[in-house]
């Protein structure tokens, strides 16, 4: 009976009522740390929908890109959208994402590190500066600041902030100068260019008799079909766009040297002999004759300058796909005569 009435005392005391009235939780507990990461706020306004942030999160349907609808004055916005019942509060979205002002924030991004930066591409793009004009539209086009820069009248892609949107390779008023690289399937991507340039140079090689008569200013044109290319590239790799790609690479880049040899010119000097670098050209004394082989042949055309009767003959060599494409697409190539000065001049 006597606890009783102390506990009816105690709440009765003036002292502990005002204490109760005013009590306050400690601050250190109420005040999230600037550590703290909630779940993420989202700025449509500053997204260039790059989806570095659905492809960084690691919780299933937490995030995903929605465009709104297009109206009469402006093409619609797209951004990401956070599902709290999914989201676990990791910050990765916030972390990769590439705007400034960043499109999303989730508190003090603490963990970031230029490395571990994820992005959502298999391309990186690159500047061919022999090809670059200076107009700088790229610069002009790019979404993220300082990942394209000039430096020493050079523009110059910054990898690590670059995130292969492609607005400078579609700004870009030269063609080649800015070149989008697939990073993955290096190695299918090696095979494939291979394919295409033996294929390349077996047709040449087929038509050698109409070649080896060109005079220098005559030029002499015929269409490869790629059907067969084309199968081989897919049993390698399944992706069109890669494919297509590197055909469109192949076909606009490269100059393709022919060394032509006609054995009945030969007097058997063996100046080339002596002068050709990967030794494919030998003397064979038993037979008494200046062999050439193809394989370690360089296509330098020092034995086109050296020899004094023409054995050597030296061509070059365009190609264009047109259209481009897989399914219909056909190789145009162009051959015209050399203009190096040869021996006998």
């Amino acid at each position: 009976m006597s606890s009783v009435i102390w506990y009816l005392y105690e709440f009765a005391r003036k002292s502990w009522a005002e204490s109760f009235a005013i009590a306050k939780t400690n601050p250190e507990i109420v005040e999230a740390p600037e550590r703290f990461r909630d779940f993420p706020q989202v700025f449509p306004e500053y997204c260039i929908a790059c989806g570095a942030c659905t492809a960084a999160c690691p919780a299933p349907n937490a995030i995903k890109l929605i465009r709104s609808e297009d109206n009469a004055e402006e093409e619609g916005q797209t951004y990401p959208v956070i599902n709290n019942r999914g989201c676990i509060r990791c910050g990765f979205c916030a972390e990769v994402c590439p705007t400034d002002p960043k499109t999303i924030t989730c508190g003090e991004n603490h963990l970031i590190r230029e490395d571990f930066t994820i992005l959502p591409t298999e391309r990186m793009f690159v500047i061919d500066d022999y090809l670059c004009i200076r107009c700088k539209k790229c610069l002009k086009a790019c979404q993220v600041e300082g990942a394209i820069t000039e430096e020493d009248n050079k523009i110059i892609i910054d990898q690590s902030k670059c995130i292969a949107c492609g607005n400078c390779l579609d700004s870009c008023p030269v063609k080649g100068a800015i070149k989008g690289i697939y990073i993955a399937h290096v190695q299918e991507q090696k095979d494939i260019i291979k394919i295409i340039v033996n294929a390349l140079e077996e047709s040449i090689e087929d038509k050698r008799e109409d070649i080896s008569h060109l005079s220098d200013d005559e030029v002499y044109k015929f269409d490869l079909n790629i059907d067969v290319m084309v199968d081989r590239a897919r049993s390698i790799l399944s992706d069109d766009d890669i494919i297509l790609d590197i055909f469109q690479k192949v076909t606009d880049r490269m100059k393709l040297r022919i060394v032509t040899w006609d054995d009945d010119k030969c007097n058997k000097c063996q100046l080339c002999v002596n002068e050709c670098p990967s030794g494919a050209i030998t003397y064979n004394k038993e037979e008494d004759v200046v062999e050439r082989n193809t394989e370690k042949c360089l296509r330098c055309s020092i034995c086109y300058q050296t020899c004094p009767f023409g054995v050597a003959g030296y061509y070059i060599a365009r190609f264009l796909l047109d259209p481009p494409s897989l399914d219909d697409g056909v190789i145009h190539i162009t051959v015209k005569a050399s203009q190096l000065p040869i021996g006998a001049d």
